[in-house]
């Protein structure tokens, strides 16, 4: 039997914020060489915070830390870099404007002469790309990637800079299930070269499948360490929140009723005049959760962006509740009884610098009970915010407090406040549980089932294979802005048989899709 050699220990970490927040409350964490251990919990239960300290991104209060049975100082990421310690972050981390290239070469830039050797930087890009299996073209800027190409980058980024100790904090959040295969055989390859991974997930399959141990963390404190082969999913989901938490979507079958989004004949070009919606057809009910399955990037954004009013379209049309909305502001599609819960929280589902309260009244500034004569009632704007968080169980010290403290459950059930909190009669919900904890997302899962159990239409789009079947009563797939497959009942299609169709390897008949428009 080989002998386990310790690669990092934290001992006795605690971590306290002026404010006096425990973030992590006397924690000892060790991962062995050659390992891949899960650290889980839910948002804001300290691991994202004992990572920064780890990555010298925060200073602890008290506790040690120890690489190859060394103890060390970790001041700032540079400390940690040299001591060959990476962190790959939840939230993107690169800069819009730069290519791939730029970004992954920030910092160790190839030098020839006085000038940055340009073709030897890009050839390190394409090679590594290549050998990890995660392709992304260098000369593109982030700007214009998707999410899931943005998180590759990320990966690569770290990965460059030849660390040995791997922190990835929800790598697969935004990962297609082929993706996520990709990056699993990548991981235990560098797991079998002596590679330290740590693997911070919310998502307890992934967990069994890819980690040997896990670390519980609940409310900053540690619950226990085990190998993941003697736990079971519901032991871990129950060890993280504290109760029982029920996995498995719960709900009756669908009544649904009058045409809520009708879309015919949907065209979209990108700014080069390639076309990514190509001529869609389809019909979202009153009292039925609609769901758009597909890889990422193959039209699902700038559909959402069109039918929300973020985005044009060059032919075609689009009814929300009958109302044509060509030429339409997003206010005034909004007011027409439609909220959206976007793709990336972060970048468009909130004003990260304002309070929460300040966030869930954002598309309810006009109303007279929060705005009379433009001057704005701040005591009903308390009271409601403290309602929001009270009603939808913000963790947070106020609704005061910047949204931008939050964990990332805890600014999606923000979002989800605002937009559930307005009456609407249509819920676009853009990967709704995105980097969000199982108690956070059996919480959102249920909200968006009691909308439609109400008789309002939730329109889906979810790369989570689980989700998209779990929740959705009929559903279309898009492969490269086309549908190819429509079912009337997503219970009876398996995640292989789905999966084929989202990859193009196979294709409905027309009339088998046309059934998507209900004419």
């Amino acid at each position: 039997m080989t002998e386990t050699q310790e690669a990092l220990r934290l001992e006795g970490i605690t971590k306290v914020y002026p404010n006096g927040v425990i973030a992590n409350k006397d924690i000892n964490f060790s991962v062995n060489v050659g390992e891949i251990h899960a650290l889980s919990g839910e948002n804001g239960a300290g691991k994202t915070t004992l990572m920064k300290i780890l990555f010298g991104e925060e200073k602890p209060t008290a506790g040690e830390i120890f690489i190859d049975g060394d103890k060390v100082n970790i001041q700032n990421p540079s400390d940690a870099i040299r001591l060959g310690i990476g962190l790959v972050h939840q939230h993107f981390m690169l800069v819009p404007s730069l290519t791939v290239t730029e970004n992954l070469i920030l910092g160790i830039e190839p030098v020839k002469g006085l000038r940055i050797d340009e073709r030897k930087a890009r050839d390190q890009v394409s090679e590594i790309s290549k050998k990890y299996h995660l392709i992304v073209d260098p000369d593109a800027k982030i700007q214009d990637l998707t999410v899931g190409q943005k998180q590759k980058v990320e990966i690569l980024k770290t990965l460059l800079r030849g660390v040995r100790i791997l922190i990835l904090d929800e790598p697969t959040a935004v990962l297609t299930p082929q993706e996520t295969k990709e990056l699993f055989y990548e991981l235990k390859l560098l797991r079998s070269a002596g590679y330290t991974i740590i693997f911070i997930s919310h998502k307890l399959n992934e967990v069994k499948e890819l980690c040997d141990r896990i670390t519980i963390i609940r409310h900053g404190q540690t619950m226990g360490v085990f190998d993941v082969s003697s736990v079971s999913e519901e032991e871990i989901s129950r060890l993280m929140v504290g109760r029982a938490v029920k996995l498995k979507v719960e709900k009756e079958a669908a009544n649904p009723g009058a045409a809520a989004i009708r879309v015919r004949g949907l065209t979209i070009l990108d700014d080069s005049g390639k076309p990514k919606v190509k001529n869609v057809s389809f019909t979202a009910r009153r009292g039925e959760i609609f769901g758009v399955a597909g890889v990422e990037g193959n039209g699902q954004s700038q559909l959402t962006d069109a039918i929300t009013g973020l985005g044009g379209y060059q032919s075609g049309s689009i009814e929300i509740n009958g109302l044509n909305i060509s030429g339409k502001s997003v206010r005034e599609i909004r007011e027409h009884k439609l909220s959206h819960i976007p793709e990336d929280r972060m970048k468009t589902g909130i004003a990260p610098r304002l309070s929460i309260e300040n966030n869930v009244i954002a598309d309810k500034i006009f109303r007279k009970d929060f705005n009379r004569f433009g001057f704005l009632n701040l005591s009903k704007i308390a009271a409601y915010g403290l309602e929001m968080v009270n009603r939808f169980r913000v963790s947070c010290k106020s609704a005061q407090v910047h949204i931008n403290s939050l964990s990332g459950g805890n600014i999606q059930k923000v979002v989800l406040a605002r937009e559930l909190s307005s009456d609407p009669d249509v819920i676009i919900a853009n990967q709704p549980t995105r980097g969000v904890d199982v108690g956070a997302t059996e919480f959102i899962r249920q909200e968006l089932v009691g909308m439609r159990n109400q008789g309002k239409t939730v329109f889906l789009i979810s790369s989570d294979l689980g989700e998209i079947l779990g929740l959705s009563d009929s559903l279309i797939v898009l492969y490269e802005g086309e549908i190819t497959a429509y079912f009337p009942d997503a219970s009876s299609v398996t995640e292989e048989e789905l999966g084929r169709y989202m990859l193009g390897v196979e294709k409905q008949s027309d009339a088998e899709i046309r059934r998507a428009v209900h004419e």
